[in-house]
């Protein structure tokens, strides 16, 4: 499979600037604002949706910004989808993410509860994972205050998000509870940086790229931060993924994080949980996020929506 015409156009345009700064070149703070930018560049932009909310909840360390969506029509108690945004546990935030939140709270009825969890440096292992958690109870627990069905609760996100999401749903397994009803990782991080094909084949030139993958984990999983085989940030690691709920799980065909999404979506379905697993082959890493510069990520979107919706039916 050949990469997708758009794909190659976005990369061809920031290859012809050699000057540019790389991302792993740039202290944090300035990585965010350049992540800021291109999101307002390249995804969709004022996409209508019935009701935004900005609140802060309580957190293990302080409040938590959230930002919920209710969606256009919106009727009555709806399914909720907590939504954990990509960008490696150190860049990324609501307004990153808001186009893409949107869209799934339109196309798949339900309100999307988006979560500013703490990033990295300046918070690592295990602040990110600590904060979603504590979200996802907070969803459950005030879920007739939002207006939502505490028995349709899903979780979702992507790339370090989507690592978050997995997390999340394993640690739900084994505290018994909060309840999550569905997972939906979008090329997710299931594994700390290691040799796969696609870690090789597509290293560099693809965006994301191994050295960034590696810049992104250094910064998230310190030295002293935990043991190589924690689950909450490895979860394809964990000891048993029997009983999680059913999920659907993406990858991009040209990403160096396909092989583990892919090898998380296995072993799912070979401890019996319920998996859709589907491989945009032409796609490079972070492509939900462009629905404004790729037809394909409009569709992928939909279809993920699509699933989400039947799931919490």
């Amino acid at each position: 499979m050949s990469l997708d015409p758009q794909a190659k156009a976005i990369l061809d345009a920031l290859a012809a600037d050699p000057d540019a700064p790389r991302l792993i070149d740039l202290p944090p703070a300035q990585g965010r604002e350049m992540y800021r930018a291109m999101a307002q560049a390249m995804d969709l932009q004022g996409v209508a949706i019935g009701k935004v909310e900005d609140r802060a909840i309580p957190g293990p360390e302080g409040d938590i910004p959230v930002r919920i969506y209710t969606p256009v029509a919106a009727g009555g108690t709806v399914p909720a989808l907590v939504y954990f945004h990509g960008g490696g546990w150190v860049i990324g935030d609501l307004d990153t993410h808001d186009a893409l939140c949107r869209t799934l709270a339109n196309e798949a009825g339900c309100k999307v509860i988006a979560v500013d969890y703490r990033l990295a440096p300046e918070h690592p292992f295990p602040a990110a994972f600590d904060d979603c958690l504590a979200a996802v109870k907070w969803v459950e627990k005030n879920a007739s205050e939002i207006g939502i069905d505490p028995n349709r609760i899903a979780v979702a996100g992507d790339s370090a998000g989507g690592n978050l999401a997995a997390a999340i749903a394993l640690q739900a397994k084994a505290d018994k509870g909060p309840h999550i009803a569905f997972q939906l990782l979008i090329y997710p991080v299931t594994d700390a940086p290691r040799g796969t094909k696609s870690y090789k084949d597509f290293a560099e030139g693809y965006f994301l790229e191994a050295e960034g993958m590696d810049w992104f984990w250094n910064h998230y999983v310190t030295s002293a931060g935990a043991e190589a085989e924690d689950a909450r940030h490895s979860p394809l690691r964990a000891a048993s993924l029997a009983g999680l709920p059913p999920a659907y799980v993406v990858t991009a065909g040209f990403d160096v994080l396909r092989d583990e999404g892919k090898a998380y979506a296995e072993a799912l379905k070979k401890a019996g949980v319920a998996v859709e697993y589907v491989n945009y082959e032409g796609m490079i890493h972070g492509f939900f996020n462009l629905q404004g510069a790729l037809d394909v990520a409009r569709d992928a979107v939909k279809a993920a929506a699509k699933a989400l919706k039947e799931a919490l039916a």
